[in-house]
């Protein structure tokens, strides 16, 4: 469980990054991370059953398939961690390949404690798998498993979906650097990257009909509202999903229906809005599976492995911490 300590942390940082968002010039900014609370995990989990979002079944048609072929690049000692595990849906292909050799200790992390309890109900009953689920942001979790592994055991780190394009390119990049300066040569990572694709397609995933998509994005504001006493209009901002070519990436926005004013007690803020202006919450990069190599190459992993799902381009990508 989060100590008191921690909750009171991550809660100042929420408020920091709040002030600091909505009061930046000229785009204001909300960080993706807080779109996952328990409210906003729960939602995401609906919007990958949407026929419009291939991206989920994409990973899980790879899992499905070379789940066994994941199994046997890695050591008989292993041990198994997790950066944003959700509720372990997809996890649990893996696990059951990996407990045909024995017994596994899993590390789920995730900053959601509700999604950790999913997740341990959604895998409680693989057997042989001993979870010890981590209440921690990414890397502080990862630090806390790679402590709690034994020494000699091979880490498996799964980073599935396709979170790793929340980042801006040189973000994702530096945060590669930062896990091979925690994982040890011979650990494997095992890290999913959405591929470029027809531009109507991504933005149907991204705002789909349903309006799934867009009460995801506004609990942003409602997580505002609940946790620090805003007063967010939730009717008076419209989900937007746009493609920035240049860029190659889906954004996401709640745009201002017209003039207004929100307060925000507990961060000491009152925000003008235009009419027609934007806070950015989301960005989802899109890449091709030579840049997934030299990506690894730059932060000191090699590509063993890439597996591509035809039906919807996703790329399930192995990397060895050399």
């Amino acid at each position: 469980m989060i100590s008191q300590q921690s909750t009171e942390l991550q809660f100042d940082e929420f408020v920091t990054d709040v002030r600091n968002g909505l009061t930046r010039v000229p785009q204001k900014i909300l960080r993706s991370q807080y779109l996952y609370d328990d409210i906003g995990s729960a939602l995401f989990e609906v919007i990958t059953l949407l026929p419009e979002y291939g991206l989920t079944r994409a990973d899980e048609r790879l899992l499905d398939r070379h789940a066994s072929d994941l199994s046997a690049l890695l050591s008989s000692n292993v041990v198994v961690a997790e950066l944003g595990s959700g509720s372990g849906v997809k996890t649990r292909r893996i696990l059951t390949e990996l407990t045909n050799r024995g017994g596994i200790t899993y590390f789920p992390i995730d900053i959601s404690v509700a999604a950790l309890e999913r997740c341990r109900t959604e895998l409680q009953q693989v057997q042989k798998v001993r979870i010890d689920p981590l209440a921690y942001s990414y890397m502080d979790g990862l630090r806390e498993a790679v402590d709690r592994a034994p020494g000699s055991a091979q880490l498996l780190l799964l980073f599935l979906g396709s979170t790793i394009g929340n980042f801006d390119r040189p973000v994702a990049i530096e945060f590669l650097r930062d896990i091979r300066s925690v994982l040890r040569a011979g650990d494997v990572m095992l890290f999913g990257t959405d591929l470029e694709k027809p531009i109507p397609q991504l933005l149907a995933a991204y705002d789909d009909p349903a309006g799934v998509t867009a009460a995801f994005n506004k609990n942003i504001i409602a997580r505002i509202n609940r946790e620090l006493g805003g007063d967010f209009d939730l009717a008076e901002f419209e989900h937007v999903a746009v493609y920035n070519e240049a860029e190659r990436r889906i954004e996401m926005h709640l745009n201002s229906c017209l003039h207004q004013k929100v307060h925000i007690p507990a961060a000491k803020l009152t925000v003008n809005f235009r009419k027609g202006e934007t806070i950015w919450t989301e960005s989802s990069h899109k890449f091709n599976c030579e840049e997934i190599v030299r990506m690894a190459t730059e932060t000191g992993f090699r590509c063993d492995q890439q597996w591509v799902d035809e039906d919807w381009p996703f790329a399930e990508n192995v990397l060895v911490a050399e």
